[in-house]
Order: C-alpha cells, then sequence, then structure tokens
C-alpha cells in the first residue's frame, strides 16, 4: 500500500526544544504496545466493530446488487444525515469523483451527490429547488433512527417526492440505520423502503466503510470493492506489533507525545489535495469526538481534547500560515501530499518576457503544489514549528479506503494511550436532549424545563 509517514519533523534534531527526541521515543514503544494490545482486547470482545467493516463481503456484494438494479434511474443521490451520517460519504465522493463544484455535468451515467447534513431552511428548499424528484434517488441515514435533524429534513423531503410521485415514493428511498431499534426502522417497514443495517457496535464517526458510507458511494458510481480492499490491506498492517510496518500506531505514538509532552493542543489537518479537502472535515469529527473527553476511564476529571483544524494547501498558505508561522507556538501540523496526480497540470511554455510567468513555462501544477507543501514543512521547521507528513502515491479507492482506515485505527490507538474512550460522545448527547425537549418531544418535557431554568438565568444576570 502507497501510503508513508514521515515524522522526522516532529524530532528535536529538526524544531529543537518543540520536538520529540529519540530517548523519549524509545521509551513511550512500550506505551504504544500496550495500546495495540488494549485496543485489540476491545475489538477481539465485540466492544468494537469498525476494524471488520471491510471484510463484510456479503454487504458489499448487497449494496453493489442494489447499486446495478437502479442504475440509470436517477442523476442525483440526496443522502440526508448529519455527523458521521454524511461526512463520510462526502469525502469519498469528494476524493474519488472529484472535489465540489466542479465534478463537470451530472446525469443518469453520472449522478451526483447531494448532502442535506443540516437544518438551515434556505440549504434546505434549495437543494429542492435544483433537484428533480423523478429523477432523485433519496437515502436516509441514522443510526438511532432518531435524530432530529435528520428527521425533520426527511419528513420535507418525503412530502416533496411524495407530491410528485405518490405511493412510488417509497420505492426511491433507502434507509440506513439500525435493525432492532429507533423509529426510523419502523417507519421504514410501513412504507416499504429498501433498508441497508449498520452493526450496533460501530459509532457513527467511524462508520464510513459500512453502509453508512458505501450506499451513497455505491449509487454515485464509485467501486466499494477496491475501497474496503485497500481498507482491508491497511487494517493487516494496523495489528502488527512492530512500529516501523504498523504505520497508524507509529503516528499514534508520535502524535500521543508531541501532545502530552510538548503541549500542542491543536492540530492542523493540512491536505495539499482538493480531493483530500472532505476528509480533512470528516477526520475533524473523528478527532474532536473521539479525544475530547471530561473524565478518563478510571472517572478521573482529565479534560482531554487536541483541537483539529482543517487548512488546504496552497489555498490556506495565503490566509493561515502567517498565524502557524508566527502566532502561538501550540499546534502541530500533520500535512496530507499526494504522489501522482491524474493529470499533472501542464503549464504552457508560452513567453511573456516576464521572469514572473516565463519560469513557470513547461512545468507542472502538481510539481508546483508539491513545492508548496515541502517549502512550507521547511518553513514551519525553521521556526520551531513541529509537522509531520502522509504521503499517498495516488488519489484512488484502494488508497482512500486505506488512508480512512488508518486514520481511524491511528485514534483509536490513541485513546488507548491517554486511558479514554474514544468511543462514546456524552458531550454531544445533551445537547441533542435538549433540542427533543424544545421541540416538544413526547417524555422530554423535564429536559425542557432545564432549559427553562437555563433561560431564566440569563434573564437574572442581564438584569
Amino acid at each position: 500500500m502507497g501510503i508513508q509517514f514521515d515524522a522526522i519533523n516532529l524530532s528535536t534534531a529538526m524544531v529543537g526544544e518543540h520536538g520529540i527526541s529519540k530517548g523519549e521515543r524509545k521509551r513511550a514503544a512500550a506505551v504504544a504496545q500496550q495500546a495495540l494490545k488494549g485496543f485489540h482486547r476491545l475489538v477481539d470482545s465485540g466492544e468494537i466493530g469498525f476494524p471488520h467493516l471491510p471484510f463484510r463481503n456479503q454487504t458489499v456484494a448487497a449494496i453493489k446488487r442494489y447499486a446495478a438494479e437502479v442504475k440509470g434511474s436517477y442523476d442525483t443521490v440526496c443522502l440526508i444525515g448529519i455527523g458521521g451520517s454524511a461526512l463520510g460519504a462526502w469525502a469519498l465522493d469528494c476524493a474519488l469523483r472529484g472535489p465540489h463544484p466542479v465534478q463537470g455535468a451530472f446525469s443518469t451515467s453520472f449522478p451526483r451527490l447531494v448532502v442535506l447534513d443540516n437544518v438551515d431552511p434556505s440549504f434546505v428548499m434549495g437543494a429542492l429547488a435544483s433537484m428533480q424528484p423523478k429523477k432523485t434517488l433519496v437515502v436516509v441515514a441514522a443510526k438511532s433512527g432518531a435524530t432530529a435533524e435528520t428527521g425533520s429534513v426527511f419528513l420535507i423531503v418525503k412530502q416533496w417526492l411524495e407530491a410528485a410521485l405518490g405511493r412510488k415514493a417509497a420505492s426511491r428511498i433507502v434507509a440506513v440505520t439500525s435493525e432492532n431499534r429507533g423509529d426510523l426502522i419502523v417507519l421504514a417497514k410501513q412504507e416499504g423502503y429498501r433498508t441497508f443495517f449498520l452493526d450496533e457496535n460501530v459509532g457513527g464517526r467511524f462508520s464510513v466503510l459500512s453502509p453508512i458510507g458505501l450506499v451513497p458511494a455505491a449509487l454515485a458510481g464509485l467501486d466499494i470493492a477496491k475501497l474496503v480492499k485497500g481498507a482491508a490491506e491497511m487494517t493487516a498492517l494496523c495489528w502488527k506489533e512492530s512500529l516501523d510496518e504498523n504505520i497508524a500506531l507509529r503516528a499514534a505514538l508520535d502524535h500521543f507525545l508531541v501532545w502530552t509532552l510538548r503541549g500542542k493542543t491543536i492540530q492542523v489537518a493540512f491536505p495539499y489535495s482538493n480531493r483530500l479537502w472532505g476528509m480533512a472535515f470528516w477526520f475533524r469529527q473523528l478527532w474532536a469526538e473521539s479525544l475530547g473527553k471530561k473524565t478518563d476511564r478510571n472517572n478521573a476529571d482529565v479534560y482531554f481534547g487536541q483541537t483539529p483544524v482543517a487548512a488546504l494547501g496552497t489555498t490556506d498558505q495565503h490566509s493561515q500560515v502567517q498565524l502557524y508561522m508566527e502566532g502561538p507556538n501550540d499546534k502541530v501540523f500533520t500535512f496530507w501530499g499526494v504522489e501522482k496526480f491524474s493529470d499533472s497540470g501542464k503549464i504552457p511554455k508560452s513567453k511573456t518576457g516576464l521572469d514572473a510567468f516565463d519560469y513557470l513555462g513547461g512545468q507542472t501544477l502538481a510539481k508546483l503544489l508539491n513545492a508548496e507543501r515541502k517549502a512550507t514543512t521547511a518553513a514551519l521547521t525553521a521556526t520551531g514549528r513541529p509537522n509531520c507528513t502522509f504521503l499517498l502515491e495516488r488519489v484512488d479507492a484502494a488508497h482512500v479506503g486505506a488512508f480512512l482506515q488508518l486514520m481511524m485505527f491511528e485514534t483509536a490507538f490513541l485513546g488507548e494511550m491517554l486511558n479514554i474512550n474514544a468511543f462514546n460522545q456524552e458531550g454531544v448527547e445533551l445537547g441533542k436532549k435538549y433540542t427533543f425537549g424544545l421541540m416538544g418531544r413526547k417524555g422530554w418535557e423535564k429536559l425542557a424545563g432545564e432549559y427553562a431554568a437555563y433561560e431564566g438565568k440569563q434573564k437574572k444576570a442581564s438584569e
């Protein structure tokens, strides 16, 4: 698998006191092995399931059969979901079909993906106005089957479909949810929607290689077999004990050390590829929800968290790098590079007589992009800013699947090193519960009362 991890710019030899010494890495090797064994136990016990997803051949085959059945009957796949039920599919679409909004004209042979992941009415209604119901296939995705944002948007889209198609609307809807809980599966059975189910031991942010990501990907024409094959190859590497072979464990250890020993509480994910830009947003959720925790496994208050920031090269060299170079040295930078592009973008050899243009003639945009990445890493290193680089040989289904799996394993390993539960999300749940109360959901009156008390406190504080 053509993915490399270069951590030399995290070393004291390159960034001085802000880096990690060889001795520190050597002494921490045991921490990495403990993390590997700890996570292996969670997977072997059945508590955590995402490492098994690339090997679910029957699920992949069922999704491919369905995609073949409906192929040519739609020009738009409308995905309704939020968080892990939307970001993974969007990341896959951007990486493998091209960055939005430059994918080219959509058609029944090249359907587009429209992701409705917010309840902003101007966004939702504008999306509906851009689609034709008779040429739209809807995927509604919610593991709990009770997400307020997804449920509300789905009701609007459902009515929109039914107004145009009547009873046939049900044949244009796919539900991806839990098999035995939640109201979405109840509705899907009542209405006769096509359904794909999610494993209970796979959380949303770790579900990109489950039907959550694979169903919309297959419907959009992506090769999901190659995607999971790449992830399967990476999974085998992620169980290796050797840090030289296990790229995810090595990256987790280096990020753990620079965070905990050098106080780098912000990680900038810096892809130098528009195709990987969607993945940076997927990564933000993965890293933030998994590692931002109040308590550790001993129930001690720790308030852990490393804030993930997404930056795009070269765009954000002209908007953020000034801060990164001269601002607080509280960040670690993780560059994502691509070695080979599908089109190098050759620059014409036109002669203008102007040096600012003529030296670029005959070269390529790919060379310039990678030169910009290398130059930025060198500049950050020169000012003592620790950074590292993942380098993908190319952006194709196999490499994307492998890279996604690598980052999920890295996150899981880092959670073990921190002695936290990387798979719960209590901080998210309270906001969801208040929303249920505010929207008048039956059984959540107590939360509505708590919110009323909060408003009363606000009013008193403003007097």
